[in-house]
């Protein structure tokens, strides 16, 4: 029996990994790995270094013998490029279909309807082949009924060696075959206290979750266990989502490159990252009725006094203005802060979002808003065209985080002693042949 093939996933392969060699081809069959932020843990990894025994989530302090060793070649994340390289990726993959999910920023679910079944391996290889030759960005496809089907697929089309990097579950024995081979902790959706009961009630592949009772799963598992078991038994419970929906709150947060003591220090890393918050909150056109600010010393550290600490104000009329923003933000934080403390922390949450266009006007605010919302189109549009670190206030200092050179970084700003160039985002980053 033939079932209908809805939805296609299309996973790039170790894709920080792959997005540096893109512009490094030489790192080909090499083992290579990216760090988190800061350099502190590892993040992606080649298939040469998992073969090294390197794990996710491995400080790089523990790893820099096997790294010196086996001439490791070591990336801190770069950010940037990689989102510059996904956009790549989603461009390539909207010529195949209108009809596309952003799941992540290197996974996308695609709509099948226009397919025949027996044409959709080819589009596979299609697929495979023009995001290679136009991104240089490996993929591989899994295609089912559901949408968590082709997640499964999209695993195994990449441990298949015969699957060529495509794999489709046409049938109920081919399905029932990959729900066999599927580990119940790698099932999309799955976390690992769900996974570890689980595997304590002898249910340790997908196969075995698919044939448990409704009942249990919805009573142990909540609504969202039980539409993870349908769609395993290929009931589509997820539709594409081809809108991305408003965030409820957003927030913006970094560790130190180093622990910090001074106000002014952390005045810098706030602001800016309060620069970035109003920014993604004008992308999607929301206005935010409240500020949250953090704070914090070394969660592990032995020999100081821990300190946590928050503040947050609601604002007297939602907004999205830097200069409504800021000046609060620096409030919360002067509140919080203790003098003597080493500080490895600060972050800002912007909640309770409204719609820009719903937001109820005050009658006694003298705020100004078109003459706001007018300076901040064109402080949108100058960093769009410049970058963030073109165009700044005063209380976010004159270092730029995109520099290498320690001297040129504030003391706040992470630790990249491994970043790459900025290949596609900036002209400094531009590959130069010599003839």
């Amino acid at each position: 029996m033939t079932t209908t093939l809805r939805f296609a996933l299309v996973d790039c392969n170790s894709f920080y990994v792959s997005c540096e060699r893109v512009f490094r081809p030489e790192l080909e069959d090499v083992p290579v790995v990216v760090l988190s932020n800061n350099d502190g843990c590892v993040i992606a990894r080649s298939d040469e270094a998992k073969a090294l025994g390197i794990k996710m989530g491995m400080p790089y302090f523990q790893l820099k013998d096997l790294i010196k060793r086996e001439r490791v070649e070591v990336f801190s994340s770069n950010y940037e490029l990689y989102g510059d390289m996904s956009r790549r990726v989603v461009s390539t993959l909207s010529q195949f279909t209108p009809n596309l999910e952003i799941y992540s920023i290197d996974e996308c679910f695609l709509d099948l309807s226009h397919l025949k079944p027996e044409e959709v391996e080819e589009w596979g290889r299609s697929v495979r082949e023009t995001v290679k030759k136009w991104t240089g960005i490996p993929v591989s496809v899994g295609a089912a009924g559901t949408k968590t089907l082709a997640k499964l697929a999209n695993r195994l089309a990449k441990k298949r060696a015969e699957a060529g990097g495509v794999l489709a579950l046409h049938t109920a024995a081919e399905t029932e075959e990959a729900l066999r081979k599927t580990p119940v902790g790698d099932v999309w959706g799955i976390g690992r206290q769900h996974a570890k009961r689980l595997q304590q009630l002898n249910v340790t592949t997908a196969w075995d979750l698919s044939r448990m009772p409704d009942g249990w799963v919805k009573k142990n598992m909540a609504v969202t266990g039980l539409r993870t078991l349908l769609e395993l038994r290929g009931q589509p419970c997820q539709d594409l989502e081809l809108e991305t929906p408003d965030k409820k709150n957003i927030c913006t947060s970094r560790s130190f490159g180093r622990p910090l003591t001074e106000l002014c220090d952390i005045e810098e890393a706030l602001s800016t990252h309060t620069v970035r918050c109003a920014t993604k909150l004008r992308r999607q056109n929301s206005c935010a009725s409240g500020v949250t600010v953090f704070l914090m010393t070394n969660r592990f550290a032995v020999t100081e006094h821990v300190y946590c600490n928050s503040r947050t104000i609601q604002l007297p009329q939602p907004t999205n203005s830097e200069l409504e923003l800021l000046p609060r933000a620096m409030h919360l934080l002067k509140d919080m802060f203790r003098p003597g403390k080493r500080y490895v922390k600060v972050g800002i949450i912007l909640n309770g979002l409204v719609p820009a266009s719903e937001v109820q006007l005050d009658l006694f605010s003298n705020q100004n808003g078109e003459k706001h919302s007018k300076l901040m189109d064109t402080l949108d549009t100058l960093r769009q065209r410049f970058g963030h670190h073109a165009l700044k206030y005063a209380v976010q200092g004159n270092k730029n985080e995109k520099d290498v050179e320690e001297e040129k970084r504030a003391p706040w700003m992470l630790q990249k002693k491994f970043l790459s160039s900025p290949y596609t985002t900036s002209l400094k980053g531009l590959l130069r042949i010599k003839a």
